[in-house]
């Protein structure tokens, strides 16, 4: 089963957990001194707020796969409707070891299609690739750890 993954830039992250936890219902089930993520079942969606950005408001939305074979189907499907990837392969980003690659729709939004592979105790990694839209670890992204 994939997870509708969606990621979130705030100005004050205690604000912000506080609201989403009351929305929810539930706790996070990460949280760092600049991020955090509810890995909700009901409906399945992996949601993250983080302070990464300047700006505030949707940082990047995605598809999270539950496993390799989910996220090459993926994959397919974009090569199928001639969407250009950027496949980014093994890297590091939000608190987690994955495999992902990045799509971007006709409005500029970047999309994440990964599968998470474990937690790291780091943001991420620097990277600097300027072909599409700056998302939280999207290509091109200058302020992105990951």
């Amino acid at each position: 089963m994939k997870r509708f993954h969606v990621h979130l830039n705030v100005q004050d992250l205690p604000a912000s957990i506080a609201f989403y936890s009351r929305l929810f219902a539930s706790e996070p089930a990460r949280v760092e001194s600049d991020y955090a993520k509810w890995m909700l079942a009901d409906p399945p969606v992996n949601f993250a707020v983080s302070t990464h950005a300047g700006s505030t408001g949707i940082d990047h939305l995605g598809l999270q796969a539950e496993n390799e074979e989910e996220l090459a189907e993926l994959k397919a499907r974009a090569a199928k409707a001639e969407i250009e990837t950027f496949d980014e392969g093994a890297t590091t980003c939000c608190y987690a070891r994955s495999e992902k690659h990045w799509i971007t729709d006709p409005q500029g939004i970047a999309w994440e299609h990964f599968h998470t592979l474990g937690n790291v105790p780091v943001y991420g990694e620097t990277r600097a690739v300027a072909s599409q839209k700056t998302a939280c670890c999207a290509p091109g992204t200058a302020n992105c750890h990951g």
